[in-house]
């Protein structure tokens, strides 16, 4: 169905905002995407210094099935536009008493790691992964992730299979039936922090993660992930689409709660479609006007459960360690307390677990000769913590660098560093309009999924719409660059209808 004639404006030029500006540019629509940074890609921003490069977001490809798909939808070949690197091992991951575990696709090398934890959890592995193929196969490959959840209808209609398949508990409650040891469990079921969620809460629908790994590999895009960034936005370019950079949104216009455009920092774009690609949050509270909004009033908002923020610390070495991998797990002893305190306390961790990205070590233009770039994530409680990150941060991260120095084991870690830089929640609040520092939206969890999501098209105003992780089906690479697909098909429908 062509779209020919309508313009469109999409605020945010994200994984989502971009992917879905390609959708509907190659359907004829002329498309203006907004962005308040000073270069495309949202959260996915890149970091130049003193010779290093640094991703400060995202850092990895999944599913490059769902990554190609964008690609196809403008007729053109991701591999014109953009290079994967397969990694092997895709993680490894330490554990509190020294062990590790090198996380890949390789099943018989995934038993004998297994078997050393417990013989069980190598005797359960694939009839674990047969379970993950499944959910994956009615989530992507059956269309369930793309299928809009509009209705109440809509999600008691697929409540039944939901049940066959085990969704509905949480992501650790499913992995507990197939492992005993609890480093196997975690090794299975940690993947909805990538994505901002709570591993004993988010729902097992995410259990499809390590299919989607196995099945599509785990890859590196040389020149970091922003290189996939700048390949949509020269698509997006190519297809006649136009990108405003340094020019934040301030108000979506309406006329008898209808779009009528959106106004800048810096001018007015009148619009038949709007789209947001911002934080949920500030979408509603801050670029909507509050007698607009009949669902979506204060109250509501503040009653949505928002997801954990994080400690980015962006680090250049002078010299390389051989016990990291491109990415790199730590887990802490008590990781059970830790996520409790994350999520359900509010209170800022001292108990640490964190994920080390390093892509020197696959990608030598990342650094210095010799020298290693690294970003090092801590997963704290969002701002309800009370966290004045101004007075803590210096503390903290201190803590961090003498915890990878003496508990951790890298050998004089803190004389080789020659260049620091600390993205913290109030970041992401600040820089990023994150409500809370949230930095990943709002909190995937039972309640807040699916139709209990924020649907992809406005309930208050025609013609708005949503896309990016606080949308259905949620965060992370691939299930952003499905909302995409799960927006441009609602705004078809809805198109076709008018």
């Amino acid at each position: 169905m062509t779209l020919k004639g309508k313009n469109v404006v999409i605020i945010g030029s994200g994984f989502g905002g971009l992917a879905l500006g390609i959708r509907l540019q190659s359907r004829g629509a002329k498309v203006t995407i907004l962005e308040k940074q000073a270069a495309p890609g949202g959260h996915a921003q890149q970091l130049k210094a003193e010779g290093f490069t640094f991703d400060m977001g995202p850092s990895l490809v999944t599913a490059p099935d769902v990554v190609d798909q964008i690609f196809q939808s403008a007729g053109k070949k991701m591999s014109d536009y953009l290079e994967l690197i397969p990694l092997d091992p895709y993680y490894r991951i330490y554990f509190h008493d020294g062990s590790y575990l090198d996380y890949s696709g390789n099943t018989e090398r995934m038993k004998e790691q297994l078997a050393t934890f417990h013989p069980k959890d190598a005797a359960r592995y694939d009839a674990f992964m047969e379970s993950s193929r499944i959910m994956e196969e009615a989530v992507i490959k059956k269309g369930l992730g793309t299928k809009p959840f509009m209705t109440l209808k809509s999600m008691i209609s697929f409540a039944p299979k939901a049940i066959r398949l085990g969704v509905f508990l949480p992501a650790y409650t499913f992995v507990k039936r197939y492992f005993k040891d609890p480093r196997s469990r975690f090794v299975f079921s940690f993947h909805p922090l990538f994505i901002g969620g709570n591993p004993f809460k988010a729902p097992a629908v995410y259990q499809m993660i390590p299919w989607l790994e196995k099945e599509g590999g785990v890859h590196y895009t040389p020149g970091g992930m922003y290189s996939l960034i700048q390949a949509f936005t020269s698509l997006f370019q190519e297809l006649g689409g136009h990108i405003h950079t340094s020019e934040p949104a301030t108000r979506i216009e309406t006329q008898n709660r209808r779009v009528t455009g959106v106004k800048s920092s810096q001018s007015f774009y009148p619009a038949d479609i709007v789209v947001s690609n911002a934080d949920f949050y500030h979408t509603y509270h801050d670029l909507v006007d509050a007698g607009d909004r009949k669902k979506w009033r204060n109250k509501k908002l503040e009653k949505i459960d928002y997801s954990m923020s994080s400690v980015l610390i962006y680090l250049g070495l002078d010299r390389k360690y051989d016990k990291l991998k491109h990415h790199t797990l730590i887990i802490s002893k008590d990781y059970k307390r830790l996520i409790r305190n994350i999520f359900d306390k509010k209170k800022v961790p001292f108990d640490f677990s964190m994920y080390l990205h390093v892509p020197s070590r696959t990608d030598k233009t990342m650094a210095i000769p010799g020298g290693e770039s690294m970003y090092v994530l801590v997963p704290v409680a969002n701002q309800l913590s009370r966290t004045n990150w101004d007075e803590f941060s210096e503390m903290f991260v201190n803590s961090i660098l003498h915890y990878l120095e003496h508990s951790f084991g890298l050998e004089d870690f803190s004389k080789h560093i020659i260049y620091k830089s600390v993205f913290t929640p109030e970041d992401f609040q600040k820089d990023r309009n994150n409500h809370l520092g949230a930095a990943w939206g709002v909190e995937p969890k039972l309640t807040q999924s699916a139709y209990l999501r924020p649907h992809n098209r406005s309930e208050d105003i025609q013609g708005l719409y949503l896309v990016g992780a606080s949308t259905h089906p949620g965060a992370g690479l691939p299930g952003t660059l499905m909302t995409a697909e799960t927006t441009e098909h609602v705004i078809l429908t809805e198109t076709e209808g008018v």
